[in-house]
């Protein structure tokens, strides 16, 4: 079985957020078991500046957007340490920019053009190297068009070629003016409400959820939120009409970079039957980021954008109150200014147990995860959420709240989930202030007892969270999609 993987970023040639590490691993692993994949995105001025080995093809591709025939060039190369070949669309008008998707001021006015040129020539490159694939498989809006063409304009060549659409977070949706409908090439017929139309805009995403043969997103319990009002973001009917054709299947993580056996940027290797040295790592923590260095103490560890989809706005609430408690906070990460500026005043009055960076930082997050103690997540709303699994395996109890990936791989500390030894970590529901605190209290009150502590963040460190088993189920929908009705 053959099948092209099409995405507007691809690790570690191009990233902007997870999609880029998802797509980057996922096809090493579906690869492995015996599948033919091959990736294709576009060649961005980054790659074109870095030193990745690319081949340029004798090939061009000639494409139309709108009525502007626009050329484009083939470069290949493989994913890092693998036969997975990863083909490349040069076109220097679209692409040739230092960012991916727009600046600070906001996204490029000709993403839409940008886009529309990219789904149509993955089709025309498929055409023009006469490759044969079995299913073509496109992720996030940037390349949603691609069912549609499969459908529409590529028909002929495409017959019997099954589309997977993938979306990793239903907020972005790709919309654009109704007037950028005929840079699609597509007729109008399709601009109404079933199809891409949505509330007088073209939306790219909500046209790969209506054509693609099957839909998946990245957790099974985000898969059913999406169908309602409160996590549709608008597209809940689409949703809930396409649910037989809906799958979730959780994101894997790379345990080649996220595990403390081997992690060389933790200070010190541990596993599950050495964790005195996870106990190291905290004491190396405490030092590097200036808090009172003490084994004893409770530390809480968040990484991530500083946003209300992450929760931040509930962790700031209860900040002051949880830091009165004989524990330390380091929080890590970039995002909203209002709550860089709320952080800000909070650590004015307890410096001495809150270590705030305002930064993204590779080396300190997995320092963090190895050194804390508890690690938090509550999440408004989470497709799937990684950082709950470096958690888990790094020994790091985690607080979440249940909602999309955060419900569907942390299992509740209850008696029961105790005794059975399937607890790993602590959960709440509501989203408030109030919730979260008697979360962490609950943990913070079971760290005491250093045995059922240590229980407990051994189920966690024993999970299996690889992308193994989620290729798997990528590579079971595959063959039911390919099955001779």
């Amino acid at each position: 079985m053959k099948v092209l993987m099409a995405s507007s970023e691809v690790a570690p040639f191009a990233k902007t957020g997870g999609l880029a590490d998802v797509v980057g691993a996922l096809p090493k692993y579906i690869y492995e078991k015996g599948i033919d994949v091959s990736v294709v995105l576009p060649l961005y001025k980054k790659i074109k500046d870095s030193d990745f080995p690319l081949r340029r093809l004798s090939n061009t591709l000639r494409v139309f957007v709108g009525e502007q025939p626009m050329v484009g060039n083939i470069f290949t190369s493989n994913l890092p340490n693998s036969n997975v070949t990863v083909y490349f669309v040069e076109m220097d008008y679209y692409y040739n920019r230092d960012a991916l998707y727009g600046t600070a001021l906001g996204d490029y006015r000709d993403n839409c053009e940008r886009f529309t040129f990219f789904c149509k020539v993955v089709l025309e490159l498929v055409k023009e190297l006469k490759l044969k694939f079995d299913i073509i498989h496109c992720h996030d809006w940037q390349s949603a068009l691609i069912p549609i063409y499969m459908r529409t304009l590529y028909s002929q060549y495409f017959q019997g070629v099954k589309s997977v659409f993938t979306v990793h977070n239903l907020a972005y949706q790709g919309l654009f003016w109704h007037w950028d409908m005929p840079l699609t090439g597509l007729d109008w017929r399709y601009f109404n409400w079933k199809e891409l139309e949505f509330y007088g805009k073209v939306n790219f995403l909500k046209g790969g959820l209506v054509f693609a043969d099957a839909i998946t997103t990245v957790s099974k319990t985000y898969a059913k939120e999406i169908q309602t009002e409160e996590y549709g973001c608008g597209l809940e009917g689409v949703l809930r009409e396409r649910k037989d054709n809906l799958y979730g299947i959780i994101n894997g993580i790379d345990y080649n970079e996220w595990n403390p056996e081997i992690d060389k940027l933790i200070s010190h290797n541990y596993n599950v039957d050495t964790l005195v040295n996870k106990e190291k790592c905290k004491l190396h923590l405490q030092k590097k980021i200036g808090l009172p260095v003490d084994a004893n103490i409770p530390l809480i560890g968040i990484i991530g954008r500083l946003a209300e989809q992450k929760g931040i706005d509930i962790i700031v609430d209860i900040l002051p109150r949880l830091l009165n408690n004989n524990i330390q906070v380091v929080i890590l990460g970039t995002g909203d200014i209002r709550y860089h500026n709320m952080l800000e005043n909070v650590w004015k009055s307890y410096s001495n147990k809150l270590s705030l960076n305002l930064t993204f930082d590779n080396r300190l997050a997995h320092e963090i995860e190895a050194g804390a103690d508890i690690f938090l997540m509550p999440s408004r709303f989470e497709p799937c959420g990684l950082n709950q699994l470096y958690s888990l395996r790094y020994g790091t109890v985690p607080v979440v709240r249940t909602t999309g990936g955060l419900a569907d791989t942390i299992i509740d500390y209850t008696d029961e989930t105790s005794n059975n030894r399937t607890a790993t970590g602590f959960t709440f529901n509501n989203y408030n202030g109030e919730a979260l605190y008697n979360a962490i209290e609950r943990a913070l009150k079971l760290y005491k007892d250093k045995v059922k502590w240590r229980g407990l963040l051994k189920n966690g460190m024993k999970q299996d969270w690889s992308w193994s088993n989620s290729a798997q189920e990528y590579v079971e929908l595959y063959k039911q999609l390919v099955k001779p009705s």
